[in-house]
């Protein structure tokens, strides 16, 4: 009652019709989330078509995104490189740590040998191994060295004379090592005493030395004033090849407790002796 007193005919009504507004509202909005959506029939051999075309596209994209593999040196092979091309981190560390000691990989069954790598990879990445022309004409080069017949001393070339172009005759050496070997043999003033001191010249195989020496050996080998190991004093020794400070006080001390030495193979038993190189060591010394 207190409805129709407090307003108006005309409010009264525009109440009423916005109630009613409201009501029908509420019940459209119910009716139309209660109506099932129709589902939409698609005909199967059209989604089917579509499919073929969407799976088409994800393996191009897919070949598209793997790398391509180029010509490459196997011994530049990066973490990043050796990834891409399916190698795990052991396989690329052994790799890393053989070049490491500046040694080289020139085939592909060394590289096998080195890496560790399975059959299978090999078989993909091999095709691309690149290596230097020294390696892969090596019908060309082994000319100087093979079936033929061993050279006698006067037959050889003098390796204190030997220039770049006639050391890059020898399977083995390239440029690089024949620049290395010069450069070495220049540091002495008269040259190399020895053809042991090859062993010194850092990357140089033991195969490809003994190729050298098949052609070349030490004819005028440098003049060398021997030290008396039994009275060599610690500047006397330091001057030797593969002698330091620390060494030279080992050999000293090692002398005053045996009373002088009686061979100087006894040096192999000091204590950090370069072992691998007693043979070199010993064209500096004499007992007298």
């Amino acid at each position: 009652m207190k409805f129709y007193t407090y307003f108006s005919q005309q409010q009264r009504l525009a109440v009423i019709a916005l109630i009613v507004v409201i009501i029908v509202v509420e019940f459209s909005w119910v009716s139309y989330n209660k109506t099932p959506t129709d589902s939409f029939a698609v005909d199967p051999a059209i989604y089917l078509k579509f499919q073929n075309e969407v799976d088409s596209l994800i393996v191009h994209q897919s070949r598209n995104s793997t790398p391509k593999l180029y010509p490459f040196n196997p011994n530049y092979i990066t973490d990043y490189k050796g990834y891409t091309l399916g190698m795990s981190s052991q396989e690329i560390n052994r790799l890393q740590a053989y070049r490491a000691t500046n040694k080289w990989i020139n085939s592909r069954r060394e590289f096998q040998r080195i890496t560790k790598v399975s059959d299978s990879l090999l078989k993909t990445i091999a095709p691309y191994f690149k290596f230097p022309d020294w390696v892969t004409s090596s019908s060309q080069k082994l000319t100087s060295t093979a079936n033929t017949s061993v050279k006698s001393f006067a037959q050889k070339f003098d390796l204190n004379k030997a220039t770049a172009s006639q050391l890059q005759k020898v399977y083995g050496i390239g440029a690089f090592y024949s620049e290395q070997i010069i450069r070495f043999r220049d540091a002495f003033e008269g040259g190399f005493i020895s053809d042991l001191q090859l062993q010194d010249i850092k990357g140089l195989k033991p195969e490809v030395i003994e190729n050298i020496l098949k052609e070349f050996t030490v004819q005028t080998p440098r003049k060398v004033a021997k030290i008396s190991l039994n009275s060599a004093t610690v500047d006397q020794l330091v001057t030797i090849q593969h002698i330091d400070y620390e060494l030279a006080y080992e050999i000293i001390e090692f002398r005053m407790l045996m009373d002088g030495y009686k061979d100087i193979e006894e040096l192999t038993k000091v204590k950090e002796f370069p072992k691998e190189k007693i043979e070199i060591i010993k064209l500096y010394l004499s007992l007298n």
